[in-house]
């Protein structure tokens, strides 16, 4: 991979990394109800899970999808209903149960990991750094650089939105403005569904 070509993807996984999707929105939730130390697996788990996605991508899982549309089409519809539930149950973070604590807990970082290959941005990411970025001149070599590149670029960026959320603890001490909060989190989460789910039908 050329110097310049490497410039490149990092930009791309930066950008793609750092801008609002569900990954992010789910950490500036959960930033905001469980603090930066319980929101680590999670952030963790996500890059992990996108780096072996893009490892899955780059090795022909990619070439599979371009074969069987049918199941491309329903890797959206999945993930548009995981994610749906997942909003749900942010919106249900933060009300105060019957002895007065929170409910709910922070994802895990196998929880993390397993949503990237449901999650529509996500493949979008893996599909554009292998199709787009990757030489195919010393192939393997080069998806394995890619894939660890962008876990390497993923975890800190995303760690913005997580502090961002973390900052916001004190303010959402009220459990009326924390449950308005988390609203808003969960209605941001379905509202990113239709930007993804357009950009990744038209990729097909």
């Amino acid at each position: 991979m050329t110097p310049e070509l490497l410039i490149a993807f990092i930009a791309f996984a930066f950008v793609t990394s750092v801008t609002p999707g569900p990954n992010n929105t789910m950490l500036l939730a959960s930033g905001a109800n469980f603090g930066l130390r319980r929101t680590l697996p999670h952030m963790l788990g996500i890059s992990l899970g996108l780096m072996l996605l893009v490892l899955a991508v780059g090795l022909g899982l990619g070439q599979l999808f371009e074969q069987l549309p049918a199941l491309y089409g329903t890797l959206r519809y999945v993930g548009a209903a995981y994610l749906l539930y997942l909003a749900w149950k942010i919106a249900q973070a933060g009300a105060p149960d019957s002895a007065g604590g929170r409910r709910g807990k922070p994802f895990s970082f196998l929880q993390a990991a397993a949503f990237q290959w449901v999650n529509p941005k996500a493949w979008i990411m893996a599909i554009g750094a292998i199709t787009t970025y990757t030489p195919q001149e010393n192939f393997l070599l080069n998806v394995l650089l890619i894939a660890g590149l962008f876990a390497l670029v993923n975890c800190p960026t995303m760690s913005v939105w997580t502090v961002a959320g973390s900052l916001l603890r004190t303010w959402l001490s009220s459990p009326r403005v924390l449950r308005r909060f988390n609203i808003g989190m969960a209605l941001l989460l379905v509202a990113s569904l239709y930007p993804i789910l357009v950009d990744f039908g038209g990729a097909r």
